[in-house]
């Protein structure tokens, strides 16, 4: 028998509440290094906030947080991008007045992660190249349709050269061809050796690129597993999907 991977993530009874609202109650999974994992619920499921307490900015209210073996629970966001956690937002928080490039660097200079060189033009030019944004190198960012904001925003993260990117939504309003091109790009970084967890509604885009799936429901973890199992998980049909989707069939 293969020995069992290391993981990369822990996350372990982690409970989170504002006032009287609990947004997060006792969620406890691990992650391997090169995994895809979908982070599934409906609105309001707790989501978002567990991506705001992976990356630093919402501290826990109980449980723990290990990145590498190490305790990251109480760190700032920015020591957590320097240990080489990254992330995108759902609205979307890109630098307008800023040129596509200088959003770019700004990810490399104020959060790159500490295993990795400091960012130069060849990693600037390497990450526009990815993400599809060469062209637009010079552009300001307000003036970027949609898709392309959202190439910017996880062109930002990956300038932090990150071990684990967390992507919040980054298939929502898009065109079907942008869904494509988003999927595509997705898979592209998880082969170039990033572990990705991502939130998403887009069930088709979900089983095309999860190894494993998790599922939130009023800040509960009710269902882990592979996408097949776990769309026919009937917990999961009446908090979320309503039916089994017909791709799993």
């Amino acid at each position: 028998m293969a020995p069992a991977m290391p993981l990369l993530l822990e996350v372990e009874r982690l409970s989170v509440r504002f006032g009287g609202l609990v947004a997060l109650s006792s969620v406890s999974f691990g992650v391997t290094r090169d995994e895809i994992v979908g982070l599934l619920g409906p609105n309001g499921a707790g989501k978002t906030t567990l991506f705001d307490v992976l990356s630093g900015l919402v501290r826990p209210t109980a449980g723990r947080i290990r990145f590498q073996s190490h305790d990251i629970t109480d760190c700032r966001i920015d020591h957590i991008s320097r240990l080489g956690i990254s992330r995108t937002f759902q609205l979307n928080r890109v630098f307008p007045g800023l040129s596509v490039l200088d959003n770019i660097r700004v990810g490399g200079i104020f959060g790159r992660s500490q295993r990795a060189a400091p960012i130069d033009a060849d990693s600037l030019q390497g990450v526009l190249t990815l993400v599809g944004l060469g062209h637009l190198a010079h552009q300001l960012a307000s003036s970027l349709a949609i898709g392309d904001r959202k190439r910017l925003e996880i062109a930002r993260a990956l300038a932090t050269c990150p071990q684990l990117l967390l992507l919040d939504e980054v298939l929502a309003s898009l065109a079907p061809p942008d869904v494509r091109r988003m999927v595509e790009l997705i898979r592209t970084i998880q082969q170039q050796g990033v572990t990705v967890i991502f939130i998403e509604h887009i069930i088709s885009a979900v089983f095309e690129l999860a190894d494993r799936l998790i599922v939130l429901h009023h800040g509960e973890k009710i269902a882990e597993g592979p996408p097949a199992q776990v769309v026919r998980d009937p917990t999961v049909i009446e908090a979320y999907l309503g039916e089994t989707p017909t791709r799993c069939n």
